[in-house]
């Protein structure tokens, strides 16, 4: 979790926005091997001076602060009672979604559910995100029990389509593609299959709730968890320390049901992209497979997302340098020209799923155009292929059908049910980013 925070050698903002020193206190603890009790009571004492402030009721940092809080409480669903109570960003979306992720964790489906409603009818932003979040938590309902007086999906769509036609995202056609792959998976490095459940001292489902500092043990390495996780539709990301040591971070990818499909993709991506692009698209350094957890092992970037920097104009209320909307526009088409190419599909395209790089020495023009020198340090990185398809396993000629359900990002054919191949997502256009 990445706190906001403004530089501080102006006292005048200080004065207009007292939340600004707290913020920094929080990075510095962050940043230090001060222990979870200590900063839980830093996080706290700012909670306090600040909840009834009508300045911060709607601020996004404050939000992020309350959930870091929340990342080291055992009691979420009281947290979360008195930040209703306080009106404390009803209309953020991640609001609904991490109390909504709780209440899943504890089985009760109902509830979570109702919290997906209420900020949809609160019109939460991002609502496309929210409204994305219900559909993938409907699709692990669906997977787990009968949901079927909740599902609102409809799922009859693909049989409007050409019979012709493949979803590529579908449980029969994903399933079909791993059986035929896996004498291949089994030769990839770094992949450790077991046909057993996961057994280690710490329960990973436990992770959801107080992560911080807990030690999961797989494939003879200790992985120290750090921060509180990201959560996709079926998985959580937690950036880890290898064997307690700060100098290696990962990010660990736990995924249930379990999911070695993204190993697949990012193993072709090591083959089939040039060296020279290669940090564009991300590494994974292993997996380990269970019969009821996936655990992805992953390189770690700390400088948030494309999405968070867009969000950071936004709560400054400030426009991005054209340059730079250039910039990340040249980045973003450049990367699905080289694995277009290279016959891949990225298949969820979007701002959440570009980490930012950042070169660690001074840039020039010099080496701009090749990427080369410091450049190759500097962009995008793209992550998360669980919905990556791999058109080398298709006829040349495939047509696809299926909806990538993300909102706001699907292209015409999905919305008007006809075959796509690689249009798949539209780069939509962010008022907020230029």
């Amino acid at each position: 979790m990445t706190v906001m925070y403004t530089d501080l050698s102006d006292n005048a903002s200080s004065l207009l926005d007292p939340l600004l020193p707290w913020l920094l206190s929080i990075k510095k603890a962050l940043d230090s091997s001060i222990s979870s009790l200590e900063l839980n009571k830093i996080l706290l004492d700012c909670i306090g001076t600040f909840k009834h402030n009508p300045q911060y009721k709607n601020d996004p940092r404050f939000l992020k602060i309350w959930l870091l809080y929340l990342e080291g409480s055992d009691d979420f669903e009281n947290v979360f009672k008195e930040m209703e109570e306080n009106n404390i960003c009803r209309g953020n979306s991640l609001l609904y979604e991490l109390y909504a992720g709780f209440l899943e964790a504890k089985e009760n489906w109902k509830e979570a559910y109702m919290v997906y409603q209420t900020g949809i009818l609160r019109k939460a932003e991002p609502l496309e995100r929210l409204e994305r979040a219900k559909v993938l938590f409907l699709d692990r309902l669906s997977y787990r029990i009968n949901a079927s007086s909740l599902q609102k999906t409809d799922y009859n769509e693909s049989m409007e389509m050409e019979k012709s036609c493949v979803n590529p995202w579908s449980a029969s056609t994903t399933k079909e593609l791993l059986e035929r792959i896996n004498p291949q998976m089994m030769k990839y490095a770094g992949y450790h299959p077991s046909k057993k459940a996961y057994s280690g001292d710490v329960a990973l489902s436990s992770l959801q709730n107080s992560s911080r500092n807990k030690i999961v043990k797989i494939g003879g390495k200790k992985y120290e968890i750090k921060g509180c996780p990201v959560k996709g539709g079926f998985a959580q990301v937690y950036k880890a320390y290898v064997n307690s040591n700060p100098d290696e971070v990962v990010a660990l990818k736990i995924q249930r049901p379990p999911f070695p499909w993204e190993f697949h993709m990012y193993r072709q991506l090591d083959q089939r992209i040039p060296d020279n692009q290669s940090s564009s698209f991300g590494y994974a350094h292993r997996l380990h497979l269970f019969s009821d957890y996936s655990i992805l092992v992953c390189d770690y970037l700390s400088h948030g997302t494309l999405q968070d920097v867009i969000n950071s104009y936004a709560v400054t209320g400030k426009p991005m340098e054209e340059v730079l909307c250039i910039y990340y526009t040249i980045e973003m088409l450049h990367m699905l020209e080289t694995l277009h190419g290279v016959g891949i599909i990225h298949g969820d395209f979007k701002p959440d799923n570009l980490l930012i790089r950042y070169s660690r020495s001074n840039l020039t023009e010099d080496g701009f155009k090749e990427r080369s020198g410091p450049w190759r340090d500097q962009g995008l990185c793209l992550v998360d292929w669980g919905r990556g398809i791999d058109l080398h396993l298709f006829p040349d000629d495939i047509e696809f059908e299926g909806d990538c359900r993300t909102s706001g990002f699907r292209c015409v054919e999905m919305q008007e049910r006809k075959p796509w191949t690689f249009q798949v997502i539209v780069i939509k256009h962010t008022k907020s980013t230029c």
